[in-house]
């Protein structure tokens, strides 16, 4: 890279992990008194959102506004606005929307750049568990400022599997993924958090995370962070309208590359 872009880059770096911060913390003062909030449904009854989801988002647009006017911003609740510097921001206000309002701790903040439709920065912050990981391409990713490598001794067979699936699977699908996950001698867990879950691949928790349908939103800072721990994910079309369209994600360590591969049937 050249100083130039490095340094546009990593400034990018330090907004997006400040504002995911801000909004975890937001999103936890919410989350503690969760049973005042409005409920409401998007796509079906499992598709929920609140104020919480909202009000977190607006605040990290209007920081990432003031200080990169000319950036876009996609966000779950408003969508997108179109920018005209190259750098485009995804951010899910709070993934995991479901565990979030039930009072469970398995949900976060995400939030990514991207340069070119390119995932350059991810951050994702989980408040309850004070967790924040961070990672930028070319920098390397880190979970509190420890540096995260993948171990690539970690396989499907030794190690447990990330799944998650919406209403736009089949729950014939849903069930052919996770019996071929069985049979190939792996096993699985969901926790209904997409980006928390490709947070845990960077982290080595899981050894890979798949899902049929996912929206960029959900997924591409966690794209960023598994790369930069030294896995691979499968790329998600990021050009034009196609960055609103769900699809396939799958991120995964070395070791089980292969067989997720294969499973997904890429």
């Amino acid at each position: 890279m050249s100083d130039t872009v490095d340094d546009a880059l990593l400034s990018r770096l330090i907004a997006a992990e400040k504002v995911a911060r801000a909004g975890g913390e937001k999103a936890l003062a919410y989350f503690h008194q969760r049973d005042t909030l409005v409920v409401e449904t998007k796509y079906d009854l499992q598709d929920v959102v609140s104020r919480a989801d909202r009000e977190v988002e607006q605040m990290i647009d209007q920081q990432i506004r003031a200080q990169f006017p000319d950036d876009g911003f996609l966000g779950e609740e408003y969508g997108l606005q179109a920018g005209s510097s190259g750098y485009t921001w995804v951010v899910d206000p709070i993934d995991g929307t479901s565990p979030f309002l039930n009072g469970m701790p398995n949900w976060c903040v995400s939030v990514a750049v991207l340069h070119d439709g390119v995932p350059v920065v991810g951050v994702i912050y989980a408040p309850t568990y004070q967790e924040c990981y961070v990672a930028a391409l070319g920098h390397g990713a880190t979970l509190n400022g420890r540096r995260l490598q993948l171990d690539a001794t970690r396989t499907l067979q030794n190690h447990v599997t990330g799944f998650g699936a919406n209403s736009h699977v089949s729950p014939d699908e849903v069930g052919r993924i996770l019996a071929s996950i069985l049979a190939a001698g792996g096993n699985f867990i969901r926790i209904g958090s997409g980006a928390l879950m490709l947070a845990w691949v960077a982290a080595g928790r899981v050894v890979g995370y798949y899902e049929p349908y996912m929206h960029a939103w959900d997924c591409l800072a966690g794209y960023c962070l598994v790369k930069e721990a030294g896995g691979w994910y499968h790329p998600f079309n990021t050009e034009g309208e196609r960055l609103l369209k769900g699809a396939q994600v799958l991120a995964v360590a070395p070791g089980a590359e292969a067989d997720l591969k294969r499973i997904a049937g890429l």
